[in-house]
């Protein structure tokens, strides 16, 4: 399992403007401290801006800030709102996709069990706890 850059980018921003409480990141500055696409990172902050987890304000003073205390901030609750697609196999998003897939499949129900088991360890942690 890998998880896409698109949460690999909203963990390193929050991590970066949790860090730096005091900064008024640009989208420009975070992409070039973090060593990642600026157009990408424009749309994780984008979505994550949508959200309480970072603010965005415009003009002169403006810039990108944490919206939430970093204890607040549960590490499971931005995996699933960055990953568009927790599927691991196939069969899990969509039926007809195996010949094998039945009532009495069993691997089906270990990978979503596993997955499950997945997001709730990261759902234990918070951003504070990766500071």
């Amino acid at each position: 399992m890998q998880l896409s850059k698109f949460t690999d980018y909203a963990f390193r921003a929050l991590i970066y403007l949790a860090k730096n409480p005091e900064e008024n990141a640009t989208v420009d500055i975070l992409a070039e401290r973090l060593e990642i696409s600026s157009h990408h990172l424009k749309k994780v902050i984008n979505k994550l801006a949508k959200t309480e987890y970072i603010i965005s304000s415009k003009g002169r003073n403006g810039g990108l800030k944490l919206g939430m205390d970093p204890a607040e901030i549960n590490l499971g609750k931005v995996l699933l709102l960055t990953e568009e697609n927790l599927s691991l196999v196939e069969c899990m998003g969509e039926s007809g996709t195996c010949p094998l897939l039945s009532k009495e499949c069993k691997l089906k129900g270990i990978i979503c069990k596993s997955l499950n088991v997945f997001v709730n360890e990261m759902a234990q942690y918070t951003l504070k706890d990766i500071m």
